[in-house]
């Protein structure tokens, strides 16, 4: 749910103002009297807000560990708010809380209130404000694991026990002192709109109080009573042994009873002398479950309707009674008394001296709505009672109001110009609607002070919405804010962290907060400095600005040597600079390696298939991919190249290579006759389309490695022939046929258990170097011998380029075209030359994340066009393992 304020004659979107970017918590907007009241909670942690008298909102105060779990508003008459607050430490009971005029600054008044829950699922309170008198409240309170009722007479600044009856309803003594036992008092309001709640008063009678309750040391709901008091409180006397409903009448001049609906009644019981003497009247010849009664209050109209029914499985009944025969004339001066209101003998009760007019007991006459019910009210000297504590401030048991270990009573509350003045704080102020005079108003009310020039401190820098993530192009708002300082003379410099910056003359320019918009992901640092002639301070955060990734790619080796080190890079497309976290599962672990680099190395030291999943996590997404590499302790490599004619239908994408591999890969198991198991092929990225051919031992072979290694050369060989002679074509189309050749001879590991080659290796290397030459010779002297023809094609169209898919150095790979050395990942005396004697390096060429990010970009963009494929200057002579 969002907040939005507008104009009514312009409404439009345009005209809409949003005083919060985020929503507020649903169900949590209040409108009462002039206060509007909402709330936001944010990683677990609730915000409160106030609006007076439709101004800008602000942030609600409560000391500053109460840490709210849940507040609710109980009242917002007479100029201030009561809430009831659960503290932090607080799980069935609340706090009552009484605020300032605005409804911003809040100090504790009663701690563990009495909750329940109504048939709705609604908490109650129990919390109730005494009709026709002010300060008046009476609240049940949990203490020593006992519900106890108490009254305040001055806004919660201090609470009293309540005085129990002296007699019960028979004349005999109650034997109930205070402070081990008193009177409780049942605070439920009705959910039924026609019967009362367990307590009543009325504005038009003040100081009548009628409740159900119990005499005890705690609170009971069995065993309960009706009980009066009409002196506000001050004593008490029972009316009923039994549960009733009572209802004012005639203005609060009369009072009618009826018991509860759970018992049929013919009889009702009226009052004219506030419940001293009741007259027992019949109004149904037949009993009545009484449901509820009708009446239209603040008229002159005398008449009731009671609505019930005989018996549970009878029609409803309505019953009128008109009472004005009970009143033979209207009162007159002469039918009238007065009566002080005080509390337990101090007649200054809210700073005044009050005094109402009542009705004489027993006198049948009615009130009215015009007459005045004060009489007068004299203010009385301001004592120390007159004035509650501050917000910062906690009462003692002396009293007296001193300040919380957390607040700095030597700080202006609010930022403070050099020049002018400000309201500072005794600690004390004085309760609402008191109206005290001279005494210790004036040694307690807050002083007018000069502000002093004092370094800015305590500065605050956050986003508006409190979250430290944002997508990349939404507009962040930041909000600065200066706890202590001189915000005129105060400048303040805000950097962004992306090479943006702006600066205020002084923060009072600021306004409400700062937008900016990021135009590139990252993590950026946003600080914000504020300064003067007398100091500085300065606060800063860390904001992620994040994009939604869109695909993922594991690049890794198709093959790799048991016990070898092998690099992995997860490449994303957009790329997620610092900002996304990557991890990895190897051969179906349960917990993962998580990075903050989409690059690692890892050694596999099981033989077979071994899968490896990476998954990424950036703006909120979570992407995927899985490879599955296979680990030999020997194999060995060969570099395929393509015809030409397959350039023009290889559109960049991975199945394509897939596909292209799995075709080659049959058609070498069909020519040369060996298992398809043993051969895989992996194809690179880029263009020309290249690939490498991977020989595998047996997967049950079981015989030395030396028979091993001979097994894989005679292979080899075999496959070497095959490519040479052009024998291993497929068909891409009914129209295309492609060759696959032979490139160069990549260096892969080979089993050896022994220090030097062996005589067939040494054989093997010799022929091989003879041939490189024989081949290098014809090369460079092609033009010269008439005999010999070599076919170039698009030399500078297409230049060739190669990846290893196997892996790769940090510093760039180089590899030997003439040579063939036996090397193994068990092998410890001979190395294998992975740096040796160089021919052609591929150092130079693009890494494999570079050309996974610009493979995936030409993918999401529909593919490369003719002239974007990927090119190099040379094919490497060998792949390193």
């Amino acid at each position: 749910m969002q907040y939005i304020t507008c104009r009514a004659q312009k409404c439009s979107e345009e005209g809409r103002q949003y005083p919060f970017i985020g929503r507020i918590d649903t169900n949590s907007l209040v409108v009462q009297d002039q206060y509007i009241f909402l709330q936001l909670t944010t990683a677990g942690r609730t915000t409160y807000f106030v609006s007076y008298q439709r101004g800008p909102f602000r942030t609600i105060q409560l000391p500053k560990y109460c840490l709210p779990k849940d507040m609710h508003i109980v009242s917002t008459d007479e100029g201030q708010v009561l809430a009831a607050v659960q503290e932090w430490n607080e799980n069935d009971t609340y706090s009552l809380y009484i605020s300032d005029t605005p409804g911003v600054y809040f100090t504790r008044s009663l701690p563990n209130l009495r909750t329940s829950r109504g048939l709705a699922g609604n908490l109650i309170v129990d919390v109730y404000k005494v009709s026709g008198i002010s300060g008046m409240i009476i609240a049940n309170k949990k203490e020593d694991a006992q519900m106890r009722t108490y009254i305040t007479y001055n806004k919660g600044q201090t609470w009293s026990l309540l005085q129990p009856p002296a007699k019960d309803t028979t004349g005999h003594d109650v034997n109930c002192n205070l402070p081990s036992c008193s009177l409780h008092l049942h605070l439920q309001m009705s959910e039924n709109p026609y019967t009362p709640d367990t307590i009543s008063t009325k504005q038009s009678a003040p100081g009548i109080i009628v409740a159900t309750g119990n005499i005890g040391p705690e609170l009971s709901f069995s065993n309960t009573a009706m009980f009066i008091s009409s002196d506000a409180g001050n004593t008490w006397r029972q009316i009923f042994e039994e549960e009733h409903s009572v209802w004012f009448l005639d203005h609060g001049g009369a009072l009618l009873a009826v018991t509860q609906s759970a018992v049929p009644t013919r009889y009702l019981w009226i009052s004219l002398d506030e419940g001293r003497h009741w007259d027992k009247l019949s109004f149904s010849s037949t009993p009545l479950f009484v449901d509820g009664v009708l009446m239209t209050p603040e008229t002159e109209n005398r008449i009731i309707t009671f609505f019930g029914h005989f018996s549970y499985h009878s029609d409803w009944q309505l019953i009128k009674i008109d009472y004005s025969s009970l009143f033979g004339r209207k009162c007159t001066d002469g039918d009238f008394q007065t009566w002080h209101l005080h509390n337990k003998g101090e007649v200054c009760v809210m700073g005044e001296r009050q005094v109402y007019m009542k009705r004489k007991p027993g006198t049948r006459c009615t009130l009215g709505r015009e007459y005045s019910r004060v009489v007068s009210a004299e203010p009385c000297i301001c004592t120390l009672y007159d004035f509650e504590c501050d917000y910062g401030f906690e009462r003692q048991t002396s009293g007296k109001c001193a300040p919380a270990f957390w607040y700095d009573v030597n700080l202006p509350a609010h930022t403070c110009s050099y020049g002018q003045r400000y309201r500072n704080s005794t600690g004390y102020r004085r309760v609402m609607l008191n109206n005290c005079r001279e005494g210790l108003k004036d040694t307690l009310s807050p002083r007018m002070q000069q502000c002093k020039p004092i370094a800015p401190s305590g500065l605050q820098l956050s986003t508006i919405n409190t979250q430290l993530t944002a997508v990349l192009g939404t507009n962040i708002t930041f909000r600065v804010a200066l706890q202590n300082g001189d915000s005129l003379s105060t400048s303040l410099h805000v950097d962004f962290g992306d090479g943006i910056s702006v600066s205020y003359s002084n923060i009072s320019r600021l306004g409400d907060s700062i937008t900016h918009t990021y135009r590139v992901a990252g993590i950026f640092r946003v600080s914000a400095r504020a300064q003067n002639s007398q100091g500085s301070d300065s606060s800063s955060l860390y904001l992620h600005i994040t994009s939604p990734v869109e695909r993922i790619f594991l690049s890794a080796p198709v093959v790799v040597a048991r016990g070898r080190e092998a690099n992995l890079t997860a490449v994303l497309w957009p790329s997620q600079p610092r900002t996304a976290t990557f991890y990895w599962w190897f051969n179906n672990n349960t917990e993962p390696l998580i990075t903050l680099e989409g690059s690692v190395s890892h050694t596999f030291t099981r033989e077979g298939l071994n899968p490896v999943t990476v998954q990424v996590s950036a703006g909120g997404t979570v992407l995927q991919d899985v490879k599955i590499i296979t680990v030999k302790d020997v194999f060995r490599s060969l570099l395929l190249s393509f015809s030409p004619n397959l350039e023009e239908h290889n559109p960049s994408v991975a199945e394509w290579r897939q596909d292209v591999g799995r075709v080659v890969r049959a058609t070498l198991a069909q020519v040369c006759s060996f298992p398809e198991d043993q051969l895989l092929v992996s194809v690179f990225p880029g263009s020309p389309t290249a690939a490498e051919l991977f020989i595998l031992p047996e997967t049950n072979q079981s015989a030395f490695r030396s028979h091993t290694e001979e097994q894989l050369n005679k292979m080899s060989e075999v496959f070497m022939n095959a490519l040479n002679q052009n024998l291993i074509q497929f068909d891409l189309k009914p129209d295309t046929r492609v060759t696959v050749s032979l490139s160069q001879l990549t260096l892969a590991p080979l089993v050896d258990s022994s220090v030097l080659p062996s005589g067939s290796a040494m054989l093997l290397l010799v022929s091989l170097g003879l041939l490189g030459l024989a081949i290098l010779f014809i090369y460079k002297f092609k033009r010269k011998i008439p005999w010999i023809h070599v076919e170039t094609e698009d030399s500078h169209e297409k230049e060739p380029e190669m990846i290893s898919a196997v892996g790769q150095e940090k510093n760039g790979t180089r590899t030997t075209a003439t040579s063939f050395t036996s090397c193994s990942a068990h092998n410890t005396h001979t190395p294998c030359p992975l740096n040796t004697g160089t021919h052609n390096s591929f150092s130079h060429l693009p890494p494999p994340r570079e050309l996974m990010e610009k493979e995936l970009e030409a993918h999401s963009t529909g593919g490369l066009g003719a002239g974007e494929r990927l090119r190099t200057r040379q094919i490497p002579n060998c792949t390193n393992v």
